[in-house]
């Protein structure tokens, strides 16, 4: 089983393309993947995009986070024919927002989890990428593959995930990732 860790960087910002409800005008910056399959990480820039289009099609899940609402909708005008909200894929967000009741940022899950947090922010790439600092977008898109990776292991393992309630307290979500 082939199972494709997926995050993605973008050229704008929500403010600059009218609102969230813009997605799809962002443009990819960045997208980087993790195959079971082959054990490594992907590298995808926007000249890349139908590769990295392949590789989510040819996998057997994707899994990401918040990948339905934002991802897929990032790259959807790249590939306009393409329906990518029927590839089989795992959304931690929404299943995490479906057991809660509310939503969870990866940042919250992975500091509470795995004891460590996101190196930067989407904001932070967008500036790195408009003044040519590549590797830098690169390496911050590809910890938060790490992260969302480690998390998902750590839920299968476990059957749940660590987050920290408004009051301080550790408290536990339960997931059931196969």
């Amino acid at each position: 089983m082939n199972l494709v860790f997926f995050d993605l960087e973008t050229q704008s910002l929500f403010d600059e393309v009218g609102g969230r409800g813009n997605v799809e005008q962002l443009r990819l910056a960045c997208a980087v993947t993790w195959s079971t399959q082959r054990q490594a990480f992907a590298v995808y820039w926007e000249s890349d995009v139908l590769a990295l289009i392949q590789e989510l099609k040819s996998a057997d899940r994707v899994i990401g986070f918040n990948i339905r609402n934002f991802d897929y909708r990032v790259l959807q005008p790249y590939v306009p024919s393409e329906n990518l909200q029927r590839l089989p894929t795992l959304d931690m967000l929404e299943e995490i927002r479906r057991q809660l009741g509310f939503r969870l940022g990866l940042d919250a899950l992975a500091s509470a989890t795995l004891n460590r947090g996101k190196s930067a922010d989407g904001k932070m790439s967008v500036q790195w990428f408009r003044q040519g600092e590549l590797e830098k977008v690169a390496a911050y898109c590809q910890q938060d593959v790490e992260v969302t990776r480690d998390l998902y292991e750590f839920g299968r393992q476990h059957g749940f995930l660590y987050y920290y309630s408004r009051m301080g307290s550790r408290l536990k979500v339960p997931v059931t990732w196969k």
